[in-house]
């Protein structure tokens, strides 16, 4: 496992408070006018992809930055599709939602089963998989869901994705306190150099 990944903890603990920001302000004001509704979900689509892309062209090395970037691409997508399209498509920006969700979920189990054996917490990683399996799902069957229960459903399951994300953030910092090694300083995944080992079987 590179570096890099594991020191780009903060990058991933941001990820994570941004999700419970989007998810707190979901649950706490479900009925919100959809416009509201509809820019927070693109502004957050827009910027967690972002943040994914640019760990994703950091971590080239082994097979992890693909799934990285295809996350960021995803979320951009939708973000910009959230942002452009008319207030009077949310039919088709609910599928939107769903198929982006399980190809985040797809790619999240993806890079549990990769990282299973080199970083702290990967089973994280598979929570958040499958709260996304879960929520495009539950969209693709109930597509008709009035704007307040599909609101309700992206808080509930932006606060699942950003409590395993932020958690798993806290514990690559524990590795990296215990190697002796710093974090990104300001930098979104900021590079270095040499890899950790793995971690024994047990």
């Amino acid at each position: 496992m590179t570096t890099a990944f594991v020191r780009s903890w903060k990058s991933l603990a941001f990820r994570g408070v941004i999700a419970l920001a989007f998810a707190l302000t979901a649950l706490l004001w479900p009925r919100m006018p959809l416009t509201a509704f509809v820019l927070l979900l693109g502004i957050y689509a827009l910027v967690d992809g972002c943040i994914a892309i640019a760990m994703g062209t950091r971590h080239i090395v082994r097979d992890f930055g693909w799934i990285l970037g295809l996350k960021g691409l995803a979320g951009v997508g939708l973000g910009l599709a959230a942002l452009l399209l008319s207030r009077t498509m949310i039919d088709l920006l609910a599928l939107l939602v769903a198929f982006w969700a399980i190809l985040i979920g797809v790619l999240e189990l993806a890079a549990a089963v990769a990282l299973r054996r080199e970083i702290p917490g990967e089973v994280l990683l598979g929570v958040a998989g499958v709260a996304s399996l879960l929520l495009g799902f539950a969209i693709l069957v109930w597509p008709k869901a009035e704007a307040a229960a599909l609101v309700m459903l992206l808080g509930s399951y932006a606060l699942v994705f950003g409590a395993a994300t932020l958690a798993q953030a806290l514990r690559l910092r524990s590795r990296l306190q215990r190697s002796g090694s710093g974090g990104d300083s300001g930098n979104f995944c900021a590079p270095a150099p040499g890899t950790f080992p793995p971690r024994p079987e047990h």
